[in-house]
């Protein structure tokens, strides 16, 4: 094993970070110190967007105890008192859309001219390259609209300033992550994109049906699926081979994690088998809800928050008891390494990097794959190349890889314009085609949403030619069309991950599981209603 070329990884690590999004840790939109669960809470959005989030301060408690780990099998997690998945309601009642501010897709006939449009994204790296590289495309394409990227940093930079500015300061066309999903539809500055799918007769059955699960609810899409992602494991091939394992065949479950894990350690390949974290947007916050559907369960009860307003979280009942023993267990028995907030985004994949003590794999976004391939194969990683490096799908609690849409959607922004609400329509069919799903997803990693681009080039020939590329499409395209899989849609969404972080953080140092997921389940609710009092 070529464990001393292993360091150079700190280069992709830190490039992959870029690539994802922002690297910092969690705020919440328009709040830069949380105040105490018990304060008074303020409105989050300003002047016309209503949708407010209440603050939160995370708790830790307790000692800890033992547990099991959660089942290999198929089949769903006893849950206790928890609600499982049902398959939604697919019954075709159309919704009545008139409370809503109208999508006429057909205004930009009677333009005089090229409507010009904002897009505020969170792009950057490689991933921002590749989206200035298709407006390009697309402004070059045709003479109707002009649009202007603006770059604001980040998802959270991207939140904190549409919802701290005014009509005349927000952009036209806004990218949100998929835990802003709620907080968008709740700001009322928001035209719903089935307003705009009905006004043209676009026909979304050529969407994968998952990514437009993610951004529906009560029959209305709001989102249009761009950059879809979820999580997938990356291994170091090398390291599987010093062990004895097969390089090809890696970690599906749990169970085969643990396994895996312990030959690695055994073998003395590496000091261990997995580096895992306590990010609110990795393995602290949004694995944990991946888990939760993998199980086959609810993270949040009235169907997941697809039904009504969230008013319970779910995570401190046995599926999440049984999946949080088996990470402490995985840590405390040596067998991984929490490398603890990891706010930059960086340190699990550093710890792959460590020549003293490395891991063996980790787990990461499927947006990040793009940029780790292209670093290792500019050679700035001596003795690995790309072909070193695995990719696998979320080894989880069930036999059978699947995932939630993960990533971001564009949203078209209300105004008194219906000319240049109809040139963000425009573009958004053209982000999704299947010409540019096929180049965004091999200059990026993520995933296409349209299954046509899978048939075009150079998507086909990536797929053949390199099937990490495609493990996180399989992933999601072998996902149910279940309330489970359809994500949980939670208003305070990252303040409920700042309460699983914390917990988790807690119960890796010591803390008993079942005491502290109930403190975090208890300050959790509590949101659940402030937000509930504030929008509901």
């Amino acid at each position: 094993m070529r464990r001393a070329a292993l360091p150079a990884l700190v280069v992709a690590a830190s490039l992959l970070v870029a690539a994802c999004g922002s690297g910092e840790s969690a705020i919440t939109a328009g709040q830069d110190d949380p105040a105490d669960t018990d304060a008074d809470n303020d409105a989050v959005a300003t002047d016309d967007a209503d949708a407010s989030t209440p603050d939160s301060t995370p708790d830790d408690a307790g000692d800890e105890t033992d547990g099991t780990s959660p089942t290999d099998s198929g089949d769903e997690t006893d849950g206790g008192d928890e609600t499982t998945a049902s398959t939604p309601d697919t019954t075709p009642t159309e919704v009545s859309l008139d409370e809503y501010p109208a999508c006429p897709t057909d205004a930009l006939d009677g333009a005089d001219g090229p409507v010009e449009i904002t897009y505020w994204h969170g792009m950057t790296a490689d991933n921002e390259e590749a989206l200035q590289f298709v407006t390009e495309q697309y402004n070059a394409s045709q003479d109707r609209v002009v649009v202007e990227l603006q770059n604001q940093g980040g998802y959270l930079e991207v939140i904190d300033k549409y919802y701290q500015s005014g009509a005349s300061g927000r952009p036209d066309l806004v990218m949100f992550p998929e835990y802003g999903f709620q907080q968008a539809i709740d700001s009322e500055t928001i035209v719903p994109v089935e307003a705009c799918v009905r006004d043209a007769g676009f026909d979304t059955a050529v969407i994968q049906p998952s990514a437009i699960q993610a951004y529906s609810t009560a029959g209305v899409q709001w989102g249009m699926p761009f950059n879809v992602s979820n999580p997938i494991l990356y291994y170091n091939e090398l390291i599987f081979e010093a062990a004895g394992l097969d390089p090809d065949q890696p970690p599906t479950t749990f169970d085969e994690l643990r396994a895996m894990s312990q030959q690695i350690v055994d073998s003395g390949a590496a000091s261990y088998g997995i580096a895992l974290d306590t990010n609110i947007d990795s393995g602290g916050g949004w694995f944990i809800e991946q888990w939760f559907a993998n199980a086959g369960e609810l993270f949040v009860d009235n169907g997941n928050g697809r039904e009504a307003l969230p008013t319970e979280v779910l995570f401190d009942q046995a599926t999440g008891v049984e999946i949080v023993t088996f990470l402490r267990d995985m840590v405390a028995d040596g067998l991984a390494v929490n490398v603890g907030d990891n706010a930059g985004g960086s340190d699990n994949f550093l710890k792959m990097a460590d020549a003293a003590d490395p891991a063996a794999m980790t787990i990461g976004t499927s947006a990040g794959l793009g940029t780790v391939i292209n670093v290792l194969g500019s050679g700035l990683v001596e003795g690995l190349t790309p072909d070193d490096v695995g990719v696998g799908g979320l080894p989880g609690p069930s036999a059978e890889q699947t995932a939630i849409v993960g990533g971001a959607a564009n949203y078209v922004v209300a105004g008194d314009d219906p000319e240049v609400v109809a040139a963000a329509w425009d573009f958004l069919t053209y982000l999704i085609s299947p010409e540019v799903q096929s180049e965004w997803a091999v200059r990026t990693g993520y995933l296409p949403i349209v299954d046509q681009a899978i048939e075009l080039e150079p998507l086909a020939t990536t797929y053949a030619n390199d099937p990490r590329f495609r493990v996180a499409y399989t992933q999601l395209a072998n996902s149910p069309n279940d309330l489970a899989h359809a994500g949980p849609q939670i208003g305070p969404h990252r303040q409920v991950r700042d309460e699983t972080a914390a917990a988790l953080a807690a119960i890796y140092n010591g803390a008993d599981i079942e005491s502290t997921l109930a403190a975090a389940a208890a300050t959790s609710n509590a949101l659940l209603q402030q937000y509930i009092a504030l929008n509901g």
